[in-house]
């Protein structure tokens, strides 16, 4: 895996010679590739549709020529912001000024908190952002990249492309955020608070015949334990006929995602000669949420 910043936030190569010479030891001891993050936020900053593939350009030259291939991942999330990281690579600027006046196209807990590492699933289908979607921006980037890269793709010297699906590049919500006082092992929170989310669930608990249905209030906060909640407690709300209906929603949401991205992935890419990959990641809090997690 190459450095996180290896293209720094402002879009340049920075440590060529150095970079070029640890790919040389690399292949050297029988390396034969090495995977890199390709961020929206650089490539996107300037604006709707104005991508810059430059220095992206001018490192997969640098691979290419070091006889090394290439895994690249479509990275849609921010990179860095909680505790510790040293790299910062935040999502479009353009994209956080429409979050300015439109707060809910980011994850939002049940107290109103947002996380910005990465749009809300509820605006994978609202044309909010010039005219586009989530889903939609996500596609003319993989299709811009397939544009820009052809060289590389027909050469063979890429040969996967990983797609980012959530926080940290995995299809996952952004439960236990750093920057908003989890800690180890807290349970973390439900993610679906914002308008759009919300929206939905209320429509889908109405085409379930229960339009009284709200998203749970009982579910504790980012540091508690299983047991000290109402939700997820022993014969907990979990268990109930609008517990499982609501984790299923939930769980479901995610599952659509994924499957909206990778097709996505499938119509870009078409006719290349590369693997196409996601992470997907299961937390272990899924657990408690059997019988047999609990014996």
């Amino acid at each position: 895996m190459l450095p996180l910043g290896v293209i720094t936030a402002d879009n340049v190569f920075e440590g060529e010679e150095k970079l070029e010479k640890q790919l040389k030891d690399l292949r050297a001891v029988g390396i034969d590739g090495v995977m890199v993050d390709v961020w929206w936020g650089i490539i996107e900053a300037k604006g709707p549709k104005q991508y810059d593939w430059s220095a992206y350009r001018s490192l997969f030259k640098l691979v290419s020529e070091c006889d090394l291939k290439i895994q690249a991942i479509m990275s849609f999330h921010q990179c860095g912001g909680n505790i510790g990281d040293v790299v910062d690579i935040p999502i479009p600027q353009w994209v956080r000024d429409i979050g300015e006046t439109d707060p809910d196209i980011f994850y939002t807990n049940r107290s109103g908190n947002r996380n910005k590492e990465y749009l809300s699933l509820g605006v994978d289908h609202q044309h909010l952002f010039g005219g586009r979607s989530a889903i939609e921006m996500y596609s003319d980037y993989m299709k811009s990249f397939r544009e820009n890269m052809a060289d590389f793709l027909e050469a063979g010297q890429i040969i996967d492309i990983e797609v980012g699906c959530g926080a940290a590049g995995e299809l996952r919500y952004p439960s236990y955020p750093e920057t908003q006082g989890w800690v180890f092992p807290g349970i973390g929170e439900f993610q679906c608070y914002d308008k759009y989310l919300k929206g939905e669930f209320k429509e889908a608990a109405k085409n379930a015949g229960h339009p009284e249905w709200e998203l749970p209030d009982d579910a504790g906060t980012y540091n508690d334990k299983p047991d000290s909640t109402e939700f997820f407690k022993q014969n907990g709300t979990y268990l109930s006929e609008k517990g499982k209906f609501f984790l299923t929603w939930y769980s479901n949401k995610l599952l659509m995602h994924g499957d909206d991205i990778l097709d996505e992935a499938n119509k870009a890419f078409v006719g290349c000669k590369v693997k196409l990959a996601t992470k997907v990641y299961f937390e272990t809090l899924l657990l408690f949420l059997t019988n047999e997690g609990r014996k």
